[in-house]
């Protein structure tokens, strides 16, 4: 059976989070070992008598075969930090989850994400605003990320998904279950473009002090948060908080000094966050185009499997360009210029034109990984 249970055993245990998790990692071959483990090697491995007595009992208590299956029945898949499709930014930190419950499809592009997180009594202003900004984002390529909630939540998401973009939703609950309860087809949408993603087992309840760990998760996942509206006392200031402490960007839009859902964003701009009066405010502080972002997404997503596939991608773009030139700037001969676009061109890594023209294909085709 695969080691995949033993992290989620290890999840559910109290007293074990990240930290200790890699603790026994380094200390054990691997988890099913540290699973077994006796008591005397737990205590030398540093573990408190509390915390061996929660994992005592979760041994007792779990059958890690069932939990597996209980995932698999939700149509969810469970990632660890040893799985090359855990979230590659959030995996940078120390703090990451040991393990994410994702519903959906997580894909390289999400790579390219940004936060959008604000007060749930959203303003017409505000709803706006995050439209229009998370429009004009998805249309560059980036990945929407924000925790389902009301107001900018919600916003959020179903700008992204009626821009026919990607988005993600960080839960403060289970995979399995729904909160608020209104946003049911909501998720289903975000499952269908995107991913429901949460680091807590099925069937938790959306209790309060799960929601600092999910915000926590929301900024990891990002290459800047952006705050659209958020009183001083907005549980979105702490999103931003983690954001500031991981090394991503902080973004907030201004409001009228007079309203109380402006006064938490009107503050981060005091402190030092960029103030966004378009999408092009939040690409060029993460030092992104709308062109250059596709092309990063696609140099990720189709990587060259062998040096001619490399060099031809290397002058391959949005313009059409001859085979002969191609022939010329990469210094391969036609014959293997020609059978290797072909190849590309099965994979959708490019796209024939007329005249034996090739430009790097936009969407569509399978996904590659680098390695």
């Amino acid at each position: 059976m695969s080691a995949r249970k033993y992290w989620l055993g290890f999840n559910l245990v109290k007293g074990i989070g990240p930290t200790r998790l890699r603790a026994l990692l380094r200390l054990f071959d691997d988890l099913e070992a540290a699973w077994n483990a006796s008591d005397v090697a737990l205590l030398e491995a540093g573990l408190d008598r509390r915390t061996l007595a929660n994992l005592k009992q979760a041994r007792q208590a779990v059958d890690l075969d069932c939990l597996l299956d209980e995932v698999n029945a939700l149509g969810a898949t469970a990632l660890t930090l040893d799985d090359p499709d855990y979230p590659a930014l959030l995996r940078e930190l120390p703090d990451a989850s040991p393990v994410l419950y994702v519903k959906g499809t997580l894909l390289d592009v999400d790579q390219w994400a940004v936060a959008f997180v604000g007060t749930r009594r959203a303003t017409g202003y505000g709803r706006d605003v995050t439209h229009q900004l998370v429009t004009a984002l998805v249309h560059a390529g980036i990945t929407i990320v924000s925790g389902m909630a009301l107001g900018i939540d919600a916003a959020a998401h179903k700008a992204a998904l009626d821009a026919g973009g990607r988005t993600i939703a960080v839960l403060g609950c289970g995979i399995d279950v729904i909160y608020p309860p209104e946003h049911r087809h909501l998720a289903e949408a975000i499952i269908a473009d995107g991913a429901l993603i949460s680091e807590f087992p099925p069937g938790t309840q959306p209790v309060g002090k799960n929601f600092p760990a999910r915000n926590r998760t929301i900024s990891g996942m990002s290459l800047g948060v952006v705050v659209v509206e958020a009183p001083a006392s907005s549980g979105a200031l702490i999103t931003a908080d983690f954001a500031a402490e991981q090394g991503r960007d902080v973004f907030a839009v201004p409001g009228k000094i007079t309203a109380k859902t402006s006064a938490g964003t009107n503050r981060l701009i005091q402190m030092g966050a960029k103030l966004v009066m378009s999408a092009e405010d939040i690409l060029d502080e993460l030092n992104l185009t709308r062109t250059t972002v596709e092309m990063r997404v696609q140099v990720r997503e189709v990587a060259p499997a062998n040096p001619a596939e490399a060099a031809l991608a290397e002058h391959l773009s949005e313009e059409p360009i001859h085979i002969d030139e191609l022939c010329q700037l990469t210094g391969l001969p036609i014959t293997q210029v020609s059978s290797t676009l072909s190849l590309m061109e099965l994979k959708g890594m490019v796209r024939r034109l007329e005249g034996m023209t090739y430009t790097i294909a936009r969407g569509g085709g399978d996904h590659y990984r680098l390695d």
